[in-house]
């Protein structure tokens, strides 16, 4: 049953909607209040910005106050309040990406646009800004031109090549093809990613056996979430399956292709060569838990794969794979629709995925109840990753003990890693579960390397004397999200810590109070070690604050912010020490300096008045 809210709203005519891109939007979208944020991005693709008379616009189309689709639209980094450029450019500054010259390169491409980082040209054609990753750190600098192309391997001949277009107004269309050139890099490849797609082998097998089988071979394989939690597919199958229906409800399932963790870009590469396998996975879920309708949310930095997405859905529908009557089986009736995010690195926690596919703010709920009792509109919810679904697939396919056999020490199946930094070949790694990391530092060719972060940012960092550690789901294992990032010997270790630190103060969602401020203030206090002004002091504090922010914040992806700050600290001291050399506590910010407002509102101007001046 469709909530008031949710229900499709009279949709404006042919005529109301032919010009008016908003009339336009809404009509497509029959006024459906849970589309809000895929509203937005087609509305904002016209305007370049949203502001206040078209979000209330907006709002009046879908029955919801204006204060509501601002307060949605100021959530998500990709929706503009503020007038940006015809041209959006955001640079990533992933570390990976600052590693390869992507600051000097923003600053080079300014100078040349006439422009500031972070606003407009004088004549509105362009602004220039930095995104936290573009899930490109194997091919970078990359940038995002209008959060829809991506340009990769950006050097000093590219910027100078591309200014020159910009000012001449030349189409995107008619850029150099190879700018936007995306490879896979696929060093090392297993059964998902060396395997030919699926189109309708794995449907067959799962009607064959029957969906209770096919559960059964699922929980037998011992597929666990690749996402990074490890939890077991077949029980989250399960737990669905169990949970009660709401009357006139049904159950759904999502893709959790929001791949945000900095480093990481396997999904990517699974979405462009393995659309088909990922379907396929879904249907076969949809087939176990009696489901009709799934959901793809694809992160916005992937926005470029859309068309190619769609048109892979459309051969599926037209092959019988999708839609009514699947293979044409009476009652086998399943669809997907693709929803495009919005620049929020918290929808990549499941339930914040969920309010974001509702159109809302992307906030993590509380749990329980968790997605499978209670997920999307209410109803019972199975949210797996790309990486998860293909595996499922090819499951329903090959059996349990195929699976099984794919495996190693750490568990059955194989894991994708997505190695990038200092290594000769970075790319895309499949190795059976249990690998060790000196196993993946080897095959991608690192020398002198001395960290790791396994997982992204909010992973372990790990040293040389741990590079025999087993990348796996065991309690004493490396667990990972994919995300391989590697530093040689000639890289500042506490440079990397306080890049990934801005990463997370820049993509806290801001409901908790000890991960808003909290992030912040880290930022703040990394910084002024940068600055010199460290003291023994400043290391307590570092450390306060992170023992805080693991155990005071809403959603786990809060608390593992402090991740690279306790491991970098722990590994890598000498980092820090060199940068603590002041005896005594030094405040980072002049404090004469800032009596300056009460001097000039008193008109004092006096010794008396001058901190520096007294004694």
């Amino acid at each position: 049953m469709i909530a008031p809210a949710d229900r499709p709203r009279p949709s404006a005519s042919a005529e109301d909607a032919g010009a008016d891109p908003v009339a336009r939007v809404l009509a497509a979208h029959g006024g459906r209040r849970q589309r809000l944020v895929q509203i937005l991005r087609e509305v904002q693709a016209h305007t370049h910005w949203l502001p206040r008379d078209v979000l209330a616009r907006v709002a009046a189309g879908l029955g919801l106050t204006p204060a509501v689709v601002e307060g949605v639209a100021g959530f998500y980094r990709f929706f503009h309040l503020k007038p940006v450029g015809r041209h959006h450019l955001l640079w990533s500054d992933n570390v990976t990406d600052r590693f390869g010259g992507s600051r000097e390169l923003a600053g080079e491409l300014c100078r040349r646009l006439g422009v500031a980082p972070g606003q407009v040209s004088a004549d509105g054609l362009v602004s220039v800004d930095f995104a936290s990753c573009t899930g490109m750190a194997d091919q970078g600098p990359a940038l995002l031109v209008d959060q829809h192309q991506v340009l990769t391997r950006m050097d000093a001949e590219r910027v100078a090549q591309l200014a020159d277009l910009i000012l001449a107004r030349v189409p995107v269309a008619q850029w150099p093809a190879d700018w936007q050139r995306v490879d896979d890099n696929v060093q090392r490849a297993g059964p998902l990613l060396g395997s030919p797609a699926l189109t309708g082998a794995a449907l067959r097998a799962t009607l064959a056996r029957g969906s209770e089988a096919t559960l059964a071979e699922l929980r037998a394989s011992d597929l666990r979430g690749r996402g990074g939690a490890g939890y077991g597919t077949a029980a989250k199958w399960e737990a669905a399956l169990r949970a009660p229906l709401p009357p006139g409800g049904g159950r759904f399932v999502v893709c959790n292709a929001d791949e945000g963790e900095p480093g990481t870009f396997k999904d990517r590469v699974l979405l462009a060569r393995r659309a088909h396998t990922l379907f396929e996975g879904m249907t076969v879920a949809a087939r176990v838990l009696g489901a009709r309708q799934g959901f793809l949310y694809l992160r916005g930095e992937y926005r470029y794969l859309l068309e190619a997405l769609e048109a892979v859905l459309a051969r599926r529908r037209a092959a019988g794979l999708l839609g009514g009557r699947i293979l044409g089986v009476a009652g086998f009736d399943f669809d997907i629709e693709i929803h495009v995010g919005a620049g929020a690195y918290v929808c990549g926690e499941e339930s914040a995925l969920l309010e974001s596919l509702e159109g809302r703010r992307g906030t993590p709920r509380i749990r329980p109840p968790y997605p499978v009792e209670q997920g999307y509109l209410g109803q019972p919810t199975v949210v797996n990753n790309v990486e998860t679904l293909c595996a499922a697939a090819l499951v329903a396919l090959h059996g349990a003990a195929w699976w099984r056999r794919e495996g190693g020490p750490g568990g059955s199946g194989t894991r994708l890693h997505s190695v990038s930094g200092d290594v000769e070949r970075p790319g895309v790694y499949e190795f059976p579960l249990g690998c060790t990391v000196q196993q993946v530092l080897d095959a991608a060719g690192a020398r002198h390397t001395q960290a790791v972060q396994v997982g992204g940012p909010s992973g372990r960092c790990v040293a040389p004397h741990e590079f025999g550690r087993a990348i796996g789901l065991a309690p004493d294992e490396l667990h990972t999200a994919g995300a391989f990032t590697v530093f040689d010997d000639s890289r500042d270790m506490f440079e990397v810590a306080r890049g990934y630190s801005r990463f997370f103060a820049h993509e806290s969602c801001g409901f908790c109070t000890p991960c808003r401020v909290g992030t912040e203030l880290i930022v703040r206090r990394m910084d002024k070690l940068a600055d010199g002004f460290g003291s023994a002091f400043d290391a307590r504090e570092l450390r306060e604050l992170e023992a805080l922010l693991h155990g005071a914040t809403h959603c786990g992806l809060g608390s593992t912010a402090t991740n690279p700050l306790r491991d970098t600290l722990e590994r890598f001291p000498a980092a820090y020490r060199r940068r603590l050399q002041q005896p005594h506590f030094v405040p980072a910010f002049d404090l004469d300096a800032e009596l300056a407002p009460a001097r000039r509102a008193t008109g004092r101007d006096d010794e008396g008045a001058h901190l520096a001046r007294i004694g």
